[in-house]
């Protein structure tokens, strides 16, 4: 099955297309510019590949969290495509896709993952996961919105002991923060990292297998906060 996956939910906008045994993908980090650029980048990917689009078997999506426009920009695009083809959509959480992105070495593949996306507002995007044998990740907490600060290691995983592998700009907007509420300094930590549609697709893949892909308009977007900007007050207050 050719398989087309999205993420426009963070700064990086990426396209991925699964054909036979290969993956291949476009992505650009381009604030503000997701919307010129994924259907291009979707067109670029089926030329290189020689297909069409009714050679695609489903959409994989990111759903988020992340930037309210690029969240709702990637399901609907999704969403239009599958729609027009007929074929199933699987949204992938983009806090796990960015977990895949962490090391999977014999050094780091025990260590529990930690995704943060900067929310913005004084706040992050928050997931922990771990990894599965098959290579993938797995949650192992809810997803959260709140400030560093305030983030729980989950009760799987309270041993002091344990190092922590850390990605997203959530690490890179408060790393002393969220160093504190770690047990011990991060085997890993990269502020650079965003989700990518390649591992929306890995972690799609088997979901697809299964027979799980949903009906284009099941595919909808996880903010996990409705607030997109502070009060004039609040901004004074944190001024």
């Amino acid at each position: 099955m050719n398989l087309l996956a999205i993420d426009t939910a963070t700064e990086a906008c990426s396209a991925a297309l699964s054909v036979g045994d290969a993956i291949i993908e476009r992505s650009e980090l381009a604030p503000r510019r997701h919307a010129e650029l994924i259907l291009p980048m979707i067109e670029s990917l089926l030329a290189e590949a020689g297909l069409a689009r009714r050679d695609l078997g489903g959409i994989a999506v990111g759903r988020g969290p992340g930037a309210f426009t690029g969240v709702r920009l990637a399901i609907s695009v999704a969403q239009g495509l599958a729609l027009g083809l007929d074929v199933p959509v699987v949204p992938v959480s983009s806090l796990a896709a960015l977990a895949l992105d962490a090391p999977d070495d014999a050094t780091h593949r025990a260590a529990p993952i930690l995704a943060a996306i900067d929310a913005r507002m004084g706040e992050i995007y928050a997931g922990a996961f771990r990894r599965t044998d098959d290579g993938l990740v797995e949650a192992i907490s809810i997803e959260t919105v709140g400030t560093a600060e305030k983030w729980n290691r989950p009760q799987s995983v309270q041993s002091n002991s344990v190092r922590w592998s850390v990605v997203g700009s959530g690490w890179a907007a408060y790393p002393s923060a969220l160093a504190a509420r770690l047990p011990a300094p991060p085997l890993f930590a990269d502020g650079a990292r965003f989700p990518q549609a390649r591992a929306v697709l890995r972690l799609a893949m088997p979901r697809f297998a299964r027979g799980e892909g949903a009906a284009p308009d099941a595919a909808l977007p996880v903010y996990l906060r409705d607030k997109v900007a502070l009060t004039l007050g609040e901004q004074r207050a944190s001024s």
